[in-house]
């Protein structure tokens, strides 16, 4: 059958059966592979586009379903990468493998058009897409620098911005950082000495009652950022782990 599906505001028709997932109409079809396939039941958000402005999960959603809808997909974000939550992913190197951050994008698109100012209990519970690399600490610091790039300046304020007094934004609260520039060094350093100090003193990254779906598994981002790397042995790196377990 076919199907007439409108895509990063361009009309396609799509032949395939009723049932078949939208996702694989996108990438198989139509080429539009910035779209992930991870789990295929609708858990791990690598799929993520948008429906009429909402974050939906690609597999999950027959292409009869998607009719009369808008779309949007990662290559619908803007033509050169430079939608603001691109350039705060960019500028803060959050991916590692990267396979599942055209969908973690999506989502953070989608939580910042619902919350120009998001906390991190909203971008908790707002994004809950999953990355096997553990990179949610640095997504977390992402959406808030991509906040404040969306946000309006005041007169004169032109050129700097200071990233949300958040206890886990994985910067130092009131950290200037140069826009729309790459991070500043200083603000790195910063980062890996809170990290260090955090770490070091022996305080739990997942304090009682705050186990949250990001903070359980932002411990290896601890690691990673504390210096270890992927060259260590899998028994010295599940031995870091355990340390972090408190």
């Amino acid at each position: 059958m076919a199907f007439p599906l409108t895509i990063n505001g361009l009309q396609y028709v799509v032949d395939a059966e009723a049932e078949t997932p939208l996702l694989w109409a996108l990438r198989d079809t139509l080429d539009l592979t910035g779209t992930k396939y991870g789990c295929g039941i609708g858990q791990c958000g690598a799929c993520t586009v948008h429906l009429n402005g909402q974050p939906v999960r690609s597999c999950s959603i027959p292409v009869e379903a998607a009719v009369g809808a808008t779309i949007t997909t990662i290559e619908g974000l803007s033509a050169d990468g430079t939608h603001p939550v691109q350039l705060a992913w960019k500028e803060l190197d959050v991916p590692q493998c990267g396979y599942c951050q055209s969908g973690m994008i999506m989502s953070a698109v989608a939580l910042l058009q619902r919350t120009p100012a998001p906390t991190d209990d909203d971008i908790d519970s707002g994004v809950t897409n999953a990355c096997r690399c553990g990179t949610y600490l640095r997504v977390r610091q992402a959406i808030h620098r991509a906040a404040a790039l969306m946000s309006p300046q005041p007169a004169g304020s032109e050129g700097t911005e200071t990233t949300p007094e958040s206890p886990s934004d994985g910067l130092r609260a009131g950290t200037t950082l140069a826009t729309p520039g790459a991070q500043s060094e200083e603000a790195r350093i910063a980062l890996r000495a809170d990290l260090h100090l955090r770490t070091a003193s022996g305080a739990n990254p997942n304090p009682p009652g705050g186990r949250s779906h990001m903070a359980k598994k932002a411990k290896l981002e601890y690691i990673w950022l504390d210096g270890y790397r992927p060259t260590q042995s899998l028994r010295s790196k599940t031995k870091i782990v355990d340390d972090f377990d408190g």
